[in-house]
Formats: C-alpha cells, structure tokens, sequence
C-alpha cells in the first residue's frame, strides 16, 4: 500500500522557523493546584504567571458549591441552551451577575474569547463602524473581523485619536454613505501591559458622536472598582458603558464569560450570537463555583485589599532593582527584555531558580518588545513576593538587564 504524502508537511517547516528565531513555545505542565505554591515540570515552583488574582480556584466555597452541583445536576448540560433547556444554576449566575455589575440583564457564555467573538459580529454589520484600540485583545480582534462592518484602529488610549476617528466618521461615512451605527471597542485593563483605558474620555468622546462603548473588563473584573466591580466602578461610569465583557476565569477563578448591559443586548443576543447557539453551555459545577466567587467578593473585601498591597510591594522591588517595567498601573507587571531570546532566557532562569513567569513574544506582543510577565495575587506572602524578587535580582544581573 502506498504511503500517502503529508499535505500539512510546511506545519514542520514552520515550527523550525519558530524555533529559529526563539518564538516557539513549550508547554509545562502543571501538576499541582493553580496556587501560588504549585509544582510545575515536576519542580515547585511560585507562580507569577496565574490570573487567579484572589486565589479562588482553591477557595473552598468554591470547591463545595462544585461538588454539590455535580451531586445535584451532573457534570454537563447536554446541548446548547435553545435546544436543551436552560438550566436554573446558569440563570441565578447571570441574575446574581446583573446584579454585581449594576446592569439590567447578563448573559454567560463559555469563556471570555467567545463573549467578544460571539458578541461582536452579532450587535454590528454591513453599514456600521468598529473603532478599536490598536492593543486590543486578540479576541477583540478576532471578532471585529468576523463582523461585516467597516473598521479603524485609533492609537493606543489616545482620546484624541479617537475623537479624530469618529468625526470623520460622522462627517464623511463609509461606504455606504453614513454610517448606521459606530462601536468604540477598549480593554477596560489591557493584558499585556498592565495600563487602564482612559475610559472617562473614551465615554464622553464616544457620547458627542453618538457612539456605543464597548469594554472587555477581563482583567478589571474582581481588580478594581467596588468589590471588583471593574473599571466603569472605578471610574464611576454606570450607566455609559453600553456593552460590558468579563471573564469568569480570571479573579473568579473558574471558567466562561458573560456580556453586562440592558435587557434587550441580551434578548438579541439569545437570539443571534452563534456561541450561545451552537455551543454547549457551561456545566453545572462551573456556573455554581461562579456564583459562590461572586459570594466571595462581597463578603471577603480583603483579597482585594491584598492584592493591591502585594503589587505595590512588588512593582516597587522590580523598579527599585532597576528593570523596565512599562506603563503598568495593575498586578500585570511586565519586565521588558526587548529580545524574544531573551525575554525566553529570563523566564528559563527564573524558573530554574524556583520562579515560574512566562515569556511572552510574538505574535502576542509587537516584535522587539518581549517580556516576561508577571502577576501577582492576593494569596502571595511577603516572603514568597521578596524571593522573587531575589530572583530576578540574580537572574537580571546575569543577562545584564539590570
């Protein structure tokens, strides 16, 4: 019998060329909890590459109230929700999160990239206008493409810009003639570099030009604002943010996303998002654990409060040893090293001195502005944020970063 050629064969040629120029990727594997100590590639190791900004995917109320509903409900909803029925977990979570966020309705979906994918091209089309932040999340990006709108980028938090993009919107139209409808698009918190949208002038711009606002709060949700609110709390917005993105899988440490606004965002988009309608919802232990995180957040004020104080003490160390940390405002604390190589050199470093933070390079971030990213949590100790510092202070005079 014939051995039949390889058409994918180039995937091996391109991997080669990854390798080549230091933007391959290696997988480690994790084999303890997703903790601030957890064991990684069979070494411990203290995380400062985890989301899990509050320590919630091992609160134990959070654990409980899976258990229990995997007792309850079982460990799937079988089909999507048109089809198989909602399920009443599922409703509660978007009640309690319409409460939280201060909004008329929520819908979840099964993580935050299919929030704006799905949500993106369903609310825009043929005629209309998307103004994207030009460091916009990659889901952002794959959803304004999947819309058939006309779109334009505007330079990173820049509300001039922006103003310039949408009064030539208005004055001049698109193809079509004048555009229908406009949506301006920001990260509330940007995942990279750890900066705020300027979300005040982003608002009252948008507002002038009879535009929407749409925010993916992602790494604003349970950071900032009251009790995590996000960044239209922090800025004191409610009200002017017409679309609201979030993540269950970050500071709410499980998994999916939802979409904050009026009523009747969510009507439509029962109706017309297409991971809603063709994807299976989440299971019964996810949407229970949320609901038991949203609990967290209102009566443990604390893990926000030390979260802040771990950053300070952090962001300050880095500094204070002279590494470039950006324009970072967050816990998300990038240490620039420019050089994929080495941005992956640092990470390996660190990790073999008992410190697990990733590199990040293209296509993630630009060419030449590789880093190391680093997160810290609410659950680190001082001793656990000094020895990482520690670290990185030996590793950083090795590569001569510092």
């Amino acid at each position: 019998m014939a051995v039949r050629a390889d058409p994918l064969s180039y995937l091996g040629e391109e991997i080669a060329e990854l390798k080549a120029r230091n933007l391959y990727r290696r997988l480690r594997v994790m084999t303890g909890p997703q903790a601030v100590h957890t064991v990684v590639d069979g070494r411990p190791v203290i995380s400062l590459s985890s989301n899990n900004y509050l320590g919630l995917t091992t609160h134990p109320r959070l654990v409980g109230a899976a258990e229990q509903a995997v007792r309850d409900f079982g460990v799937g909803t079988g089909a999507v929700r048109t089809i198989a029925g909602d399920t009443e977990l599922l409703e509660e979570l978007e009640r309690r999160l319409a409460d939280f966020k201060h909004v008329e309705a929520v819908l979840t979906l099964q993580s935050g990239l299919t929030a704006n994918s799905g949500t993106i091209p369903a609310i825009t089309g043929e005629g209309d206008l998307i103004v994207s932040d030009e460091l916009n999340h990659a889901s952002i990006i794959d959803g304004v493409r999947l819309s058939r709108a006309e779109r334009t980028v505007f330079a990173h938090r820049d509300v001039d810009a922006l103003e310039e993009v949408l009064r030539r919107a208005r004055a001049e139209g698109g193809k079509s003639g004048a555009y229908r409808h406009v949506l301006v698009i920001t990260d509330g918190v940007f995942s990279m570099d750890g900066d705020i949208a300027p979300l005040p002038g982003i608002c009252e711009v948008a507002e002038r030009y009879e535009a929407a606002v749409f925010v993916d709060d992602a790494h604003a949700s349970g950071v900032l604002g009251r009790n995590g609110r996000g960044t239209f709390d922090h800025f004191g917005l409610h009200g002017r943010v017409d679309v609201q993105v979030g993540t269950l899988s970050k500071a709410i440490g499980v998994q999916g996303g939802y979409i904050a606004g009026r009523g009747h965002l969510k009507e439509f988009l029962v109706q017309r998002c297409r991971p809603l309608l063709f994807s299976t919802s989440q299971p019964p232990a996810v949407a229970a654990a949320c609901i038991a995180a949203i609990d967290v957040l209102e009566q443990e004020p604390e893990r926000i409060e030390r979260l802040w104080e771990n950053t300070r003490f952090f962001k300050a160390a880095l500094q204070g040893l002279g590494f470039d940390t950006g324009v970072s405002e967050t816990p998300i604390t990038p240490v620039m090293a420019g050089d994929a190589a080495v941005a992956q050199r640092l990470a390996e470093r660190l990790f073999e001195n008992g410190v697990f933070a990733t590199s990040v390079v293209y296509p993630t971030v630009p060419l030449g502005k590789a880093r190391v990213r680093t997160i810290v949590t609410s659950e680190h100790t001082r001793d656990d944020l000094q020895a990482c510092a520690d670290a990185f202070r030996a590793v950083g005079r090795e590569l001569r970063l510092i």
